[in-house]
């Protein structure tokens, strides 16, 4: 005889979840090793596909199409980093004139505070020493994700070859786990799927380019130095929601206040910063990153700060699309649309609360027979 879960008690069900959560959760940490180069992979063999499918249909066999199309892959990454890294050398040979430069800001600094506040220069150093020993584990974690990453890029290739090699027979097992009559929602799972993810990397990459353009060219503009290496970094970091855009505007600043006297650059960096940020929210995002699946911003902050908790810098980054993916399960499945209706960002002109309260009063006007309509609705 078996007992259903959703016919137990709330205290019961409650517990199931948050065991099966926790359970969850220990899985997704230890194997996270094996997990994020799998993510990553998915993500890309998915953005791959149509170009392998277009070389296909024009008689490329799969094994050379498949070839091709990660050739093209690696040929764009290797430009960028080329270009990148001219820049860094650059930045390399002005290292040492920075540091003496950042050392004198920061006694007088210290001397500042020290006039204005009473606190000791003493005090000061040690309570930087303090800090500094006090985030030695996340330096270390930051590195254990660095680290991770480059781990990432050796397996990517193997991973994404063989999951377009073995497409055919993934879709197959998918489609023959489930129920005959669940095919039609496997399919259209599947298909949304797909399209939420290529149409997010796709406007990820255009979004980074433009807004990479616009940071370089107000950075060249206000005279900061290593403006192009400055605006890409800041391009990349804003590709982590929300959070990436506050850590993309110190960089410009700390460098124009290293490199440049007085206050007026960083204050120009600044309003630039907050301009672009606004054209970026308000007109890229909504019109060039328009993916099927939109994320509320409450969900977007709380799965950025839980994708890193979980899978560090990898997780950040995988986060949002993850999180699409899951929304467009949970629309497909009746008892879980409340929660996809969480995520998304269609928001209620009217709470549910009202609308009952408001029902119940024009039943109470009613006879009878039309109040059992109303409620058969």
């Amino acid at each position: 005889m078996s007992i259903k879960i959703k016919d137990q008690p709330f205290y019961i069900q409650s517990t199931a979840v948050l065991f099966g959560l926790i359970l969850l959760v220990y899985v997704l940490v230890q194997l996270a090793d094996i997990l994020v180069p799998l993510a990553f992979a998915a993500f890309l063999a998915i953005l791959l596909n149509p170009l392998c499918n277009i070389l296909q249909k024009r008689g490329v066999p799969r094994v050379l199409s498949i070839a091709i199309a990660m050739l093209v892959m690696i040929i764009v990454i290797v430009t960028i980093f080329y270009f990148l890294s001219t820049q860094i050398i650059q930045f390399g040979d002005s290292l040492p004139m920075l540091k003496e430069k950042f050392e004198a800001i920061t006694v007088q600094l210290k001397n500042w505070i020290e006039s204005t506040f009473g606190i000791a220069t003493n005090k000061q150093e040690k309570a930087i020493k303090d800090a500094l020993n006090n985030s030695q584990a996340i330096v270390g974690r930051t590195l254990g994700g660095v680290l991770g990453t480059l781990g990432i890029i050796f397996l990517l290739p193997v991973y994404i070859f063989m999951m377009l090699l073995y497409k055919t027979l993934i879709i197959n097992f998918l489609y023959e786990v489930f129920a005959e009559e669940n095919s039609k929602k496997v399919g259209d799972v599947l298909s949304e799927t797909k399209g939420a993810i290529q149409s997010y990397i796709v406007g990820l990459l255009i979004e980074m380019i433009i807004v990479a353009a616009m940071n370089s060219t107000a950075l060249l503009l206000l005279g900061v130095k290593y403006a192009i290496l400055i605006g890409c970094i800041g391009a990349i970091l804003n590709l982590i929601p929300y959070l990436g855009g506050i850590i993309a505007i110190a960089l410009p600043v700390l460098m124009a206040t290293v490199t440049k006297d007085g206050y007026s650059t960083q204050l120009g960096v600044i309003v630039a910063y907050i301009v672009i940020q606004f054209i970026d929210n308000n007109i890229l995002v909504p019109r060039i990153v328009s993916s099927k699946v939109q994320i509320n911003a409450l969900m977007s902050i709380i799965v950025v700060l839980l994708g890193n908790q979980l899978w560090g810098i990898s997780g950040m980054f995988l986060s949002i699309p993850f999180v699409a993916v899951i929304k467009i399960i949970f629309d497909r499945i009746d008892d879980l649309k409340p929660w996809g209706k969480l995520l998304g960002d269609n928001i209620p002109t009217r709470h549910m609360g009202e609308m009952w309260r408001n029902r119940n009063k024009r039943k109470a006007v009613l006879p009878k027979q039309e109040q059992e309509k109303i409620d058969r609705r």
